[in-house]
């Protein structure tokens, strides 16, 4: 049933990206029928009320030291992560159907890294996978045969999706290892709440805020002692990392304390924190540090980031680390190209989410394709995050192809490629041009998992492409968020 159109106002002459799907609005600038009603009190308001609302809300988040670091920002490290006020809005029924695939993948994943781990029995069936899967320095073989605290590996994990131009979800990356972000999804509700508040009740939107005590709550399940008497810490590499924000902000919320590396001290293969009344032991670390830094004792012997004997004390089952060292192995994005497989093997299911096709260039007859294709397709770098060690295709200079064509040639099983899919869009406000336009957004949901299974938080981080054109939705390439709004069942 053809849609009447929007009010007048904040809306008024928006037309979507051709060739794109609009998570709001059709192809002929209407709003989708689930969303009617919200966008026609959202859009009433006149362009000007709505540019001074924006403005009060990047002044709250820069008031309550809501920012992350850009290291390579010449301007200065710390600045806010943009927000835009016009949510992204998910239907009950689409959010049933990713909640399903998030929940698989994730079964998937976790014994995934159980075998790899242990009897590596995927390998006997597909010899071809073993050196594709173990060529990284991701994966950790002095790890092989331990068994965490719990039986959980991935605790905490962020899944992003795209949404393509035929309007299906499908899964770009999988970040298991310390995925980041949550902060800022429980910060861009906080601001709706308070800017928004009477388009967020007509929505009827699933709350968000009950995060924290889900993630202590996970956390002290998988403690190797009464989750009751366990105590639980965040552990942070310090004030000059990009995230931390975001671990002050977990650990405040959840009631638990921020801790350095040498706050900490193993002894007796048991880990304790030092407190003004003695030692006392922890038994549960959310670590927000990387493997290599981890612990000088296993690792990188030059870090003061980490604590020494850690992975000792891992290893014996007398502290759990969330996530699980090791991880990296199941979310290198060479391994991506064979989760379906994974799925299928594992769990003797078909994959419910779908995922972009990928060439693996360790892989001779994917390596040629990817060298003949170079100006059609996205080149990554398989141990690059944040929009880096990339090359857009489509976009490309010859120079630029021809350099990494040369890199390719060099190191092929560091690179993959995938077809550029044609992002989604969602109505975006402009401070430039003071109006609403269409932009490219992706969406990265958070899975806690403990040993009962699985818990999707009903939302994510929608990152959006501020720029005119740009298919980078990264906060340190420019991009900006969204409040994502997953709608409640009908009644």
């Amino acid at each position: 049933m053809r849609q009447p159109p929007l009010e007048p106002g904040l809306f008024a002459g928006y037309t979507p990206t051709p060739g794109s799907i609009d998570e709001l609005m059709g192809a002929d600038g209407l709003a989708r029928s689930d969303f009617q009603k919200l966008l026609n009190v959202l859009g009433a308001r006149a362009p000007e009320d709505f540019s001074h609302m924006q403005t009060l809300a990047e002044r709250a988040l820069l008031n309550q030291g809501v920012t992350f670091s850009v290291y390579s920002d010449r301007r200065g490290t710390e600045r806010i992560f943009p927000f835009c006020l016009i949510p992204r809005i998910i239907s009950a029924p689409d959010w049933a159907h990713l909640e399903r695939g998030l929940e698989q993948r994730i079964r998937a994943l976790g014994l995934f890294l159980d075998d790899v781990y242990d009897g590596q029995r995927l390998f006997s069936e597909r010899p071809e996978l073993r050196e594709i899967i173990l060529d990284t320095p991701l994966y950790l073989p002095r790890l092989r045969g331990v068994r965490p605290a719990g039986g959980v590996r991935i605790h905490i994990a962020g899944i992003d999706l795209i949404r393509d131009g035929q309007g299906t979800f499908r899964v770009l990356e999988d970040n298991l290892r310390t995925p980041s972000g949550v902060s800022y999804v429980m910060e861009n509700r906080i601001l709706s709440k308070r800017v928004v508040p009477e388009v967020l009740e007509l929505a009827r939107v699933r709350r968000v805020d009950h995060y924290p005590a889900r993630l202590a709550e996970t956390l002290r399940a998988v403690s190797p002692e009464s989750p009751d008497s366990s105590t639980v810490v965040v552990l942070t590499p310090g004030p000059y990392n990009s995230a931390y924000f975001e671990h002050s902000f977990l650990a405040r919320t959840m009631g638990v304390p921020l801790v350095h590396g040498e706050d900490l001290f193993v002894e007796d293969d048991r880990v304790f924190l030092r407190t003004t009344r003695g030692p006392r032991r922890v038994h549960v670390i959310y670590r927000r540090i990387d493997d290599a830094f981890l612990d000088p004792e296993a690792f990188r012997p030059d870090s003061m980031l980490g604590v020494r004997g850690l992975l000792r004390a891992w290893a014996a089952g007398n502290v759990t680390l969330a996530n699980a060292p090791g991880n990296g192995v199941a979310d290198d994005k060479a391994a991506y190209a064979f989760v379906p497989d994974f799925i299928r093997y594992y769990l003797g299911e078909e994959p419910i989410l779908e995922q972009v096709p990928t060439y693996v260039c360790a892989r001779e007859k994917d390596c040629q394709y990817v060298l003949e294709h170079l100006g059609e397709l996205v080149v990554k770098t398989v141990d690059e995050a944040g929009g880096y060690g990339m090359l857009m295709g489509p976009q490309s200079t010859q120079a630029e192809r021809d350099e990494f064509r040369q890199r390719i040639l060099a190191q092929p099983r560091r690179y993959i490629a995938q077809p550029r899919v044609e992002l989604s869009t969602c109505p975006t406000w402009d401070m430039a041009s003071r109006r609403v336009v269409p932009r490219r957004v992706d969406l990265r949901p958070y899975i806690l998992t403990g040993p009962q299974g699985s818990w999707v938080l009903p939302g994510g981080l929608s990152r959006v492409a501020l720029r005119a054109g740009s298919y980078v939705v990264n906060s340190s390439q420019g991009g900006g968020s969204k409040d994502t709004w997953v709608q409640k069942e009908a009644v």
